[in-house]
């Protein structure tokens, strides 16, 4: 796993005026673990600051289990559509030399300025 991520990136060539961007968006299923993980913690926040204030245990888990689906289904949804606002379309320019330049394509690998 280690050499994967320490592996350098193959240099390819790469059409003038083109600028890459990085296209690793997470995948659904990373949404859901994250989703489910990140509840477990939030959830048992939950439940110790509803007993602190109720007193009561049996609510306080109650208050927790009610709050464990309902924001573990809208955690979804946000990471879903944090994973595709790339998707959103943008006129990019930059400038090069003095020069403006508007770019015509944009490749999606790392993000890099190509002169």
């Amino acid at each position: 796993m280690l050499d994967v991520l320490l592996k350098q990136p193959e240099e390819k060539h790469i059409p003038e005026g083109v600028i890459e961007v990085n296209d690793s968006v997470d995948k659904p299923i990373k949404s859901i673990i994250k989703s489910v993980s990140w509840r477990i913690v939030g959830t048992l926040d939950t439940i110790i600051i509803s007993y602190f204030i109720t007193g009561k245990v049996t609510l306080a888990i109650s208050i927790g289990t009610v709050e464990v689906i309902t924001k573990t289904i809208l955690y979804y949804f946000h990471e879903r559509l944090w994973a595709n606002i790339h998707k959103i379309k943008v006129t990019l320019w930059f400038k090069s030399n003095g020069k403006q330049f508007k770019v015509k394509r944009v490749e999606r690998t790392t993000l890099r300025r190509v002169n």
